[in-house]
């Protein structure tokens, strides 16, 4: 997983917990507004690419983070769970 707020790689459980502890502490409150996205399904993987803005208020100011992201999904057991994300802000 490559978070929009980080600059390492996380590929454990712990790591990928502690990226969003420390993302929900950095941006209180926010909210995510999905924009144009693409999803494309293989049998039992899809693909989810697109951009998202992140709302939330700094120092008293409402600001915005325009971010693009990837997703990749497999179906288990019936269940789509992710199994590949990279998210990074817009140039």
């Amino acid at each position: 997983m490559w978070g929009t707020l980080s600059p390492a790689r996380r590929d454990n459980p712990a790591a990928i917990r502690d990226y969003f502890e420390k993302a929900f502490k950095a941006l209180p409150g926010h909210k995510v507004t999905f924009g144009d996205q693409s999803i494309r399904v293989y049998g039992n993987t899809a693909i989810n690419t697109g951009y998202y803005t992140f709302s939330f208020v700094k120092d008293g100011k409402p600001t915005s983070l325009p971010a693009r992201y990837s997703f990749v999904y497999v179906k288990r057991n019936g269940d789509w769970k992710i199994v590949d994300f990279h998210s990074s802000k817009m140039p």
